[in-house]
């Protein structure tokens, strides 16, 4: 069986819908099961929705109506009228997004937002189902929160492997053309999860494991995997193959177009991982799997943004030892502080992390307690592997750096934004 992948860009619009069926036309989609992201910025629009329901925005519902019309929209288009089923159940699945908010007793941030994002993707494999369905493409929906079961840490949500192999060799047929949504699960109390922003791909990797796929493809609006990003570094070029271990240090680095738990799984059964173009699908794209690093061997520019850089020295001028430092990490697992970059001497301490929770705030009231700190926002952080000096001098040119690392594979720099 194969696994294919299908992000927001590539289900934007209708156009966008059509261009999928399209692409399955064109590459096959026989034993194949479909993976699919909420439609564009549809988790986005999700997320303001959230933020008015917890302040009691009266906007609220002038939000969650646009949103629906702007679903309807591409209803209209594709369906060409009212008279197929599918506008009833878009409808009904908006009005339970409603009945949820109305009737959520939870307080909990985390919590709602597992409920509430996860509408994206219900919605949006709903309608492309349908449209299969409406061109004479057989396919069977699955609600991969029946599938992929999890614990309870919502946003970032573990896998019960056992339970969700059980529930995928289940519930998959794999002669039949399947069509399931990334990112969403429950826990053992049926309350939806998720697998962590942009998951979909994680998922995919889920699936793919569970089945013993014959490997999975992730379509995308370029190429393939790019040595940089096109919109932040110039001239980026095409690598044609990454072995899973430099996948998964470009991941772990923050290269956008593969999660970072997406290749373990796969790595475990040599399951091979393409990153392709639903632009051009009969492009070459990037292979990932076993074997040579990298093709073309050249450096790798990576760059995270909203970055928090925090510097850490004790209050009565002694070392920063390894107590300390078992202290201080226990803080950022407590407040959900993921950390990117390292960096001590004998008397300081300096990390740069992300603060996607947005507990920063409490780990450095905590923080000041023992040490003195001092933080600075909005920084970003830049990564090379398989750096050369050209490549770094030309990263760090007009750039105020605030810390420089160097390895032996890798170099990274933090800067102001």
């Amino acid at each position: 069986m194969k696994v294919f992948k299908f992000g927001g860009a590539s289900v934007k619009d209708a156009n966008s819908v059509r261009n999928v069926l399209d692409v399955l036309q064109k590459v096959g989609y026989q034993n194949t099961l479909i993976v699919v992201s909420a439609m564009g910025k549809t988790t986005n629009a999700l997320e303001v929705i959230i933020e008015q329901y917890i302040s009691k925005n009266s906007q609220l519902k002038n939000t969650i109506s646009e949103l629906r019309t702007n679903h309807k929209t591409i209803l209209n288009d594709l369906f060409e009228g009212e008279n197929h089923p599918i506008f009833n159940t878009i409808n009904a699945v908006f009005d339970d997004l409603s009945l949820l908010l109305e009737r959520n007793k939870s307080p909990k941030y985390d919590y709602i937002y597992d409920q509430v994002v996860s509408y994206g993707e219900i919605i949006s494999t709903t309608i492309l189902s349908a449209y299969f369905n409406f061109k004479g493409i057989s396919n069977k929906w699955l609600d991969a929160r029946n599938l992929i079961k999890t614990d309870s840490t919502y946003r970032d949500a573990k896998v019960d492997w056992k339970e969700t192999q059980n529930a995928i060799l289940k519930n998959v047929n794999p002669k039949l053309l399947t069509i399931t949504q990334g990112f969403i699960g429950t826990d053992t109390n049926n309350f939806t999860t998720t697998l962590g922003r942009e998951g979909s791909d994680y998922s995919a990797g889920i699936f793919a494991y569970c089945l013993n796929a014959e490997s999975v493809s992730i379509w995308k609006d370029v190429p393939g995997v790019l040595n940089g990003d096109p919109r932040v570094f110039e001239n980026t070029k095409l690598l044609n193959q990454i072995s899973y271990e430099e996948a998964i240090e470009l991941a772990f680095y923050g290269a956008s177009v593969i999660h970072p738990k997406t290749l373990q799984p796969l790595q475990q059964k040599e399951i091979p991982l393409y990153v392709k173009s639903f632009v051009n699908p009969k492009g070459t794209g990037t292979a990932v799997s076993k074997g040579q690093t990298l093709d073309p061997f050249i450096p790798c520019f990576i760059v995270k943004k909203n970055q928090v850089l925090i510097s850490l020295s004790s209050l009565d001028f002694s070392f920063i030892v390894e107590e300390n430092i078992s202290e201080i990490f226990s803080l950022f697992h407590k407040y959900q502080i993921k950390v990117d970059l390292i960096q001590n001497s004998a008397i300081s301490f300096s990390v740069c992390v992300d603060n996607k929770f947005g507990h920063l705030e409490d780990l450095i009231t905590e923080l000041k307690a023992d040490f003195k700190v001092t933080y600075e926002e909005n920084v970003s952080l830049y990564t090379i592997r398989h750096f050369n000096n050209d490549a770094a001098k030309s990263l760090e040119s007009g750039k105020e750096i605030l810390l420089k690392q160097l390895g032996t594979e890798t170099y990274q720099i933090v800067t102001k934004q």
